[in-house]
């Protein structure tokens, strides 16, 4: 089939009427020649505040000798990017999970105002990712992500370290188990330079996914930030563009049913993170393809659990890299008949060819044999119950207690519930429970890495539950119910718990209730009140408004 190359770009170039827009572009020292090329964005997500993203710029060089040597003329342009990880803790985070909605919107409009032909996303950290691809399916032009790779681990005392140990540790340090000048020496040591958080948090989670789903190309997130392969990668990617251009492949014939679900496979037999729920469901809402919060519990239910990474686990993103990156974790759902071999992805091939490519190398550790599966369920599962009739998310790996009860210890916000776990407040049996953190009431949905790390830090991981109808980072493990819905601010039942109500956790049958009657917490919902917006304008204030629940992906 022949396709017009120049099918957006001709609008805006071609014939005498056009001199204006030629000549503008004339003066970036782009040439005619240039102009009759098609041209392909680069929407890039360099920024300067967090390393995720900070080598972005020079892969962006890297995709551009790609696309010329292809035949196009690429255009860079930059959107936003919120660090979680810099964030964390503060009123800050608050904009994490929103910047993934103004960066979709934001790739959407260069390009609509532009009529560019073709567009390659570059993204790091967390929210760039999604963020990136719901553009791409907006705008259903031929596309590819991206993702610009991991940090290497850093080395403390011998061993492998994460951002993840520098959380922790602060809880340690609060409780007395190490010390101010030993938390000092970790800091200087676990981000040893570029690249996304090293374990399989929420960066490394979603673009694994992104890779299963088929918008990125088989092997391109596994390499590392700093790896001298990436460049290459970074080329190919380039080349590929112009290449989907000339086939006509565009999103949405990518991203299908089928596609999504292995995504979520590769989620749970990896045990990423639970900020993946949001996203994919967001990714699926962009794509016209319906799917619900509670297919992540049916694919999971049904996935075994194979790859052992941190933040539960021993390995980090390099480890998977040199044990095989990806397509042997494609590959493993491939032969357990978990993957829908079908599905189309970038290069042209299906998802069951590029699993089929994968090479495995001899003695790796990190991705199990389906005959010895660290659990035969995956990570994710979705609760209901009382506290829950929308739903919550909690991450299973085999650590954590599949029953909890205990009395609820109740903060209205992060910062309260920060500062009674790092005062040693918080004792072995609570349940300690964090709300007004949801889409609205944040608004913004923060991520608790804090809490919850100060709560392992202090040795107190497998002694106490929490939930919030906040967010949790990928590096969080422990038993930990995050996107409770509805949510506080909206008189979810979570909004009506007091200190001392009892809390049941039943993982087994999918459960998550109050001891209460159905009678008391009306009673209690009668009597509740919305609190005042924390903001009133500004784009904190238009999210609020505008945002959906988390059940639903927390999309506007």
């Amino acid at each position: 089939m022949t396709h017009d190359l120049r099918r957006e770009s001709r609008v805006l170039l071609d014939g005498p009427d056009r001199a204006p827009s030629r000549a503008m572009l004339k003066a970036l020292g782009l040439r005619d020649a240039d102009l009759r090329r098609p041209l392909i964005a680069i929407a890039n997500t360099w920024i300067e505040v967090m390393p995720c993203n900070v080598h972005l710029r020079r892969l962006a060089e890297q995709v551009k000798r790609g696309v010329r040597a292809a035949g196009g003329t690429p255009i860079e342009f930059n959107t936003i990017a919120v660090s979680d990880g810099v964030s964390m803790g503060t009123a800050g985070m608050k904009a994490s999970l929103i910047s993934r909605e103004v960066i979709a919107d934001s790739i959407e409009l260069v390009v609509r105002g532009h009529l560019f032909d073709g567009v390659v996303a570059l993204s790091g950290c967390d929210k760039t990712i999604p963020g990136t691809v719901m553009a791409l399916l907006r705008l259903n032009l031929p596309s590819v992500m991206l993702y610009g790779g991991s940090i290497d681990p850093g080395r403390f005392r011998g061993r492998d370290v994460t951002i993840q140990d520098v959380f922790e540790a602060v809880g340690a340090c609060a409780a007395g188990r190490m010390s101010a000048r030993e938390l000092h020496a970790l800091e200087d040591r676990a981000c040893p330079g570029p690249g996304a958080c090293g374990g399989q948090f929420t960066a490394n989670t979603m673009a694994m996914a992104m890779e299963v789903l088929g918008i990125s190309p088989m092997g391109s997130a596994s390499v590392p930030a700093m790896d001298p392969r990436k460049d290459r990668v970074a080329r190919d990617v380039g080349r590929l563009a112009m290449d989907l251009l000339r086939r006509g492949l565009r999103p949405r014939r990518i991203v299908t049913r089928a596609a999504l679900e292995n995504a979520i496979a590769s989620v749970a037999a990896t045990g990423g993170s639970t900020n993946s729920v949001l996203h994919l469901l967001a990714i699926a809402r962009e794509a016209g393809v319906a799917l619900a919060i509670d297919d992540f519990d049916r694919i999971s239910r049904r996935t075994p659990l194979l790859a052992d990474m941190k933040p539960w686990g021993r390995f980090v993103a390099t480890d998977l890299y040199r044990a095989g990156g990806v397509p042997l974790v494609a590959k493993r759902l491939l032969e357990a008949g978990r993957l829908h071999p079908r599905a189309m992805t970038v290069t042209g091939r299906t998802i069951g060819e590029e699993a089929r490519r994968a090479r495995e190398t001899r003695g790796q550790r990190v991705v199990a044999p389906l005959s010895r599966p660290l659990q035969p369920t995956g990570g994710l599962v979705i609760l209901h119950g009382n506290l829950a009739p929308e739903g919550c998310v909690a991450k299973i790996t085999g650590h954590e207690p599949l029953r909890f009860e205990g009395p609820a210890r109740v903060f209205d916000c992060e910062e309260d519930a920060f500062r009674a776990v790092h005062g040693r407040r918080i004792r072995a049996g609570d349940v300690v429970v964090v709300r007004y953190e949801g889409p609205k009431g944040g608004p913004g949905m923060r991520e608790m890495l804090g809490v919850t790390s100060a709560i392992v830090g202090e040795g107190l991981g497998r002694a106490v539950a929490l939930l919030t109808d906040g967010r949790f980072s990928g590096a969080t493990h422990g038993l930990m119910a995050g996107h409770v819905a509805p949510e506080a601010a909206v008189g979810g039942p979570i909004a009506l718990l007091r200190d001392g109500d009892r809390i049941a956790f039943d993982v087994t049958k999918r459960r998550l209730d109050a001891r209460l009657s159905s009678a008391e917490l009306a009673r209690r919902r009668a009597r509740w009140k919305p609190p005042k917006p924390p903001y009133t304008s500004g784009v904190m204030a238009k999210y609020a408004r505008l945002v959906s629940s988390a059940s639903e992906g927390a999309v506007t």
